[in-house]
């Protein structure tokens, strides 16, 4: 786990949980209910849309959302869940896009984030091919210091998978991190800190930029 990011998940998680009795806007209460578990809680619902998306045409009509949001343990009322169905619906055809519905529930951040977001990733990104795999890690984190690594417990790569693993969504970890995917991460971690400057020069410290 990166440095201080733990942490900041933790608060996070606790602040969502604190705010979701404050607040009435359905969809502010789905973005908290997903943030409560954690920082990959956004990316986590859209695995779960994937997969209730049978014909692959990455939309979702009222009942495949429903049966997502229920599989994903969220708590919601039909009449809620038709309401956020209607602003997601923009066009009115009875479907979703579910990136489109991702990237809507993200919390949104400025762009100076962003950009020490998308900073941290082009450093990782050592083949600048778009995602963060096993193999870019070798030259840019150091797994010696990593307490798992230093008792023996584990091999140098199952200290970058573990890694990887943390932006990876709990129920489908290919080794992999998208741009998206680190963004997602990101946006989670970002809910939790109040001004852009301390999160940039907590990103420049983790990922000594």
């Amino acid at each position: 786990q990166m440095p201080g990011t733990a942490r900041h998940d933790r608060e996070m998680a606790i602040q969502a949980k604190r705010n979701l009795s404050k607040t009435t806007d359905p969809v502010e209460r789905l973005r908290l209910q997903c943030l409560a578990r954690g920082s990959a809680g956004i990316k986590g619902l859209g695995r779960v849309f994937r997969i209730m998306d049978d014909d692959n045409s990455r939309t979702l009509d009222f009942k495949e959302f429903v049966k997502g949001l229920n599989e994903y343990a969220v708590m919601i009322d039909k009449e809620e869940a038709q309401e956020i169905f209607r602003i997601f619906d923009k066009d009115g055809s009875g479907t979703i896009d579910f990136d489109e519905f991702l990237v809507t529930l993200r919390p949104p951040m400025s762009n100076a984030r962003k950009e020490i977001i998308m900073q941290a990733f082009r450093k990782l990104d050592k083949t600048g091919d778009g995602v963060i795999t096993i193999e870019d890690l070798r030259g840019v984190y150091n797994a010696k210091h990593h307490p798992k690594y230093q008792n023996g417990d584990w091999t140098e790569d199952q200290v970058f998978k573990a890694f990887l693993d943390n932006f990876d969504s709990p129920y489908d970890k290919d080794g992999k991190v998208t741009t998206e995917e680190f963004m997602n991460y990101y946006a989670g971690v970002s809910a939790s800190i109040d001004t852009d400057v301390y999160f940039i020069v907590m990103m420049k410290n983790a990922w000594k930029l």
